[in-house]
């Protein structure tokens, strides 16, 4: 068991009609002129981008407005934002969004106080002093940046996509009404449940065994996770269940399933190739790759993976063989992948076959030119990163 800091001081304000609260909490936390950030059509086409600004506007707070946010968010638009809250004197930034309109507030919010390119913050090089206030207003719950101290961030210079975590960018306030998820797509649903569910694995599959009550929480959020998903996309307006999927995301992101454990994480660096390389949803890609992961990895710690198949995969545990078990366990999350329209390789992530040089590619970037490794339950070396997507391939 690892001694462990604890720290999630973002406040959540849950429930029907959340977002009316939007003013007070903005002046509660000091801001006094709002960068207002979003992504494209379906903020302005639920009338949501108009409620928040008019709010705002009722409220005495200047602010402005910068959209275009995308999936896999750019370095691009995150340097246009740092440079309008500059011209603008902006003090405060408001994500209205899912983790890509976060996590370009977060990157804006350090690049503003950032004396440099703010890429050099990503790339290890620089170490942020401070930063702009960050707050949300979720709409698409997945992955768990309102609560989270982490980032990511694509450099279309090269399709880098590049992670950073700093407990100052975790978000002041995060507003959270389920009912604005029920128009996600069935597809966009699926994919955030993934991202969620992984975000607890990345932590659940440790060298650590002996923090039970941790992993007893990570193991309740993953079986309510694929329990909720059936059920939104049977009936989208499912409140009580979109509900959980909101609240699973954030728990499932700030910490709570990692106390005392070792956080792994080489599933979201070898998916970050794929992402950056394909422009894939994170989601998708992340199911495309954790099965062939697993298997590589599994005898590092066989029995977690057996615990995994009979306590969140319903597999009976064939005490005899522990192998089989974890197997089986295995097959089982490639089928709840499958059941909810997930891929389980890249040749269905991509729709088709990934060649050699693409595969040596990715290898290179996961490894910073060969130099890095990642992953905790098994380090994996770049030889091992280029197996583990051969394996993917499909």
């Amino acid at each position: 068991m690892k001694d462990f800091n604890y720290y999630a001081p973002t406040e959540v304000v849950f429930g029907k009609e959340s977002e009316e609260q939007v003013a007070q909490l903005v002046k509660k936390y000091g801001g006094t002129k709002v960068l207002v950030h979003y992504g494209g059509k379906s903020a302005v086409r639920s009338g949501l981008l108009d409620k928040i600004c008019g709010l705002l506007r009722d409220g005495g707070i200047e602010f402005v407005t910068l959209g275009g946010v995308v999936p896999n968010p750019r370095l691009s638009l995150a340097k246009e934002g740092i440079d309008l809250c500059r011209k603008e004197g902006v003090d405060f930034i408001l994500a209205v969004g899912g983790g890509s309109v976060i996590d370009s507030s977060k990157c804006i919010a350090y690049g503003v106080c950032f004396k440099g390119d703010v890429w050099d913050i990503y790339l290890g090089k620089a170490e942020p002093k401070c930063m702009l206030p960050v707050a949300s207003v979720l709409t698409i719950p997945a992955a768990g940046s309102e609560m989270s101290e982490a980032s990511v961030i694509t450099n279309e210079d090269g399709d880098v996509k590049l992670g950073y975590s700093n407990n100052m960018s975790r978000p002041k306030f995060a507003i959270m009404n389920p009912c604005r998820t029920f128009t996600l797509p069935p597809y966009q649903t699926a994919a955030g449940v993934t991202d969620m569910i992984m975000h607890t694995m990345e932590r659940y599959f440790t060298i650590d065994d002996d923090m039970d009550l941790t992993t007893d929480l990570a193991e309740a959020v993953m079986r309510r996770m694929m329990t909720a998903v059936f059920d939104v996309l049977k009936n989208p307006e499912d409140y009580r269940q979109r509900a959980q999927i909101m609240w699973g995301g954030s728990l499932a992101h700030n910490g709570l399933t990692g106390c005392g454990v070792s956080d792994d994480w080489a599933t979201h660096q070898l998916e970050h190739e794929l992402s950056g390389m394909f422009d894939v949803t994170h989601g998708a890609g992340l199911a495309a790759i954790w099965p062939s992961w697993a298997r590589y990895v599994m005898h590092q710690n066989l029995s977690r993976f057996v615990r995994f198949a009979v306590n969140v995969m319903n597999v009976p545990n064939d005490f005899a063989n522990p192998e089989a078990t974890a197997i089986k366990g295995i097959e089982a999350m490639e089928r709840f992948y499958h059941a909810i329209g997930m891929p389980i390789n890249i040749k269905e992530l991509i729709g088709r076959d990934i060649t050699d040089d693409e595969i040596r590619e990715m290898t290179r970037k996961c490894s910073r030119d060969y130099q890095h490794t990642c992953g905790c339950l098994k380090v994996l070396k770049a030889e091992d990163m280029e197996a583990i997507y051969k394996l993917a391939r499909g």
